[in-house]
C-alpha cells in the first residue's frame, strides 16, 4: 500500500519561506462583471440590493446597476453597469474633479466636489451612471452586494490586476 493510498498518512502542507512572507502580494482591485447576461430573469434583485445597501432605501432610482429590457415584453434583458474603463471618459468630463481613478484602475466619486452638472452621466458610453434624486450622480464602487442577491449568477466579482 502506498502513501497517498493510505488515509492514515497525513501530509504536511509547504509552510512558505520567511523571504516568501514579506514579498509584497500583487494588488488587484475588484471589478463587477456580468458573466452570464442571458441568464438574467429581470427579477431586479441586484437593483433594491444596491439602493438598500448604499443609500438605505429600497429604490430602482438609487441603484447603480441597471437592467433593462431590449425588444419589449417578450425580449431579453440587458444589464448595464460600470465596466471599469482604463480611459473612464467619465472621469475627463468632470470639470470639479469629483471622479477621481486611482492608480489601481478604481473610479472614487467625491461627492462633497461634485457641482451636479450631469457631464458625467453624459459621457458615459454605456449609460452606467444616473444622477439620483440630489442630482449627485450614483455610480457602482464595484462592492459586490448585488452578487449575492442574483439567483441565477448573472453577476460575479472578478479581481483584476493593477
Amino acid at each position: 500500500m502506498s502513501m497517498a493510498d493510505n488515509p492514515e498518512v497525513k501530509v504536511e502542507s509547504a509552510k512558505a519561506s520567511p523571504e516568501q512572507e514579506t514579498r509584497p502580494k500583487p494588488k488587484k482591485r475588484r471589478r463587477l462583471k456580468v458573466a452570464h447576461p442571458e441568464r438574467c430573469i429581470g427579477c431586479l434583485g441586484c437593483m433594491f440590493a444596491c439602493s438598500r445597501v448604499h443609500t438605505g432605501n429600497v429604490s430602482l432610482q438609487d441603484s447603480a446597476i441597471k437592467i433593462q429590457t431590449q425588444g419589449g415584453i417578450e425580449g431579453d434583458f440587458r444589464v448595464v453597469v460600470c465596466r471599469g474603463c482604463n480611459d473612464p471618459p467619465c472621469v475627463r468630463a468632470c470639470l470639479a474633479g469629483a471622479l477621481e481613478r486611482k492608480p489601481d484602475g478604481s473610479v472614487v466619486f467625491h461627492k462633497e466636489l461634485c457641482t451636479g452638472c450631469g457631464r458625467c452621466q453624459d459621457a458615459c458610453l454605456i449609460g452606467a451612471i444616473s444622477l439620483g434624486k440630489d442630482g449627485k450622480p450614483i455610480k457602482c464602487m464595484h462592492c459586490g452586494a448585488c452578487v449575492a442577491f442574483c439567483p441565477h449568477g448573472v453577476l460575479t466579482l472578478e479581481e483584476v490586476p493593477i
